[in-house]
């Protein structure tokens, strides 16, 4: 049986929204496309949140997306920044919404942690690890695209792991922890 998905993952911004595009077919990753939406020539917020929602829904009806992985807002002390950050996620969540798709939102140290195995990794290392896993042959000049990349890696990940803890519970087996056990259970993570 050939199960297979694509994943859009989503770096919000309101200056530049980085995005990715995975194919997962019998569990193996192939990177569809990167990219970002460059923004801040755009001075009206409604003019720029109107840019976000016709990219995203032009994704996903040029590539038949299945899922959007998308990051969750951090905490900031700026409180204008924030307000406007969530209404670039709102809209880019409205989008997928609109075209029935399921959401699964991720804090900026779960994909981290996911990718890199730190959650306090740069957005370098990030990137690193994104050509180490042979998805992109070379490092864009800006990172907001492997952020978005990072984000339907880290969905892929994340999908693979409940169902591991789904089948494992069922199976009523104790789920081991640690690297040994990471290792063991993510055979195709290692390079």
């Amino acid at each position: 049986m050939n199960n297979s998905k694509i994943i859009l993952g989503i770096d919000p911004g309101t200056i530049i929204m980085g995005y990715g595009l995975i194919k997962v077919e019998n569990n193996s990753i192939c990177m569809l496309a990167f990219g970002e939406l460059k923004l801040g020539k755009y001075g009206e917020q409604e003019v720029k949140l109107k840019k976000i929602y016709d990219r995203v829904t032009s994704l996903i009806d040029e590539f038949n997306v299945d899922e959007l992985a998308i990051e969750a807002p951090f905490f900031g002390k700026n409180v204008q920044s924030m307000l406007k950050l969530g209404r670039a996620q709102g809209v880019a969540i409205a989008a997928a919404l609109s075209r029935s798709l399921s959401i699964n939102e991720y804090s900026p140290r779960k994909i981290k942690q996911s990718i890199t195995g730190n959650g306090s990794a740069s957005k370098e290392q990030v990137a690193l690890m994104l050509k180490n896993l042979k998805l992109i042959e070379e490092l864009p000049e800006n990172l907001d695209a492997t952020d978005g990349l990072a984000a339907a890696v880290c969905h892929h990940y994340q999908s693979k792991c409940s169902a591991k803890t789904v089948k494992s519970e069922s199976n009523t087996h104790k789920r081991a922890s640690g690297w040994k056990a990471f290792l063991t259970e993510n055979p195709d993570r290692i390079y």
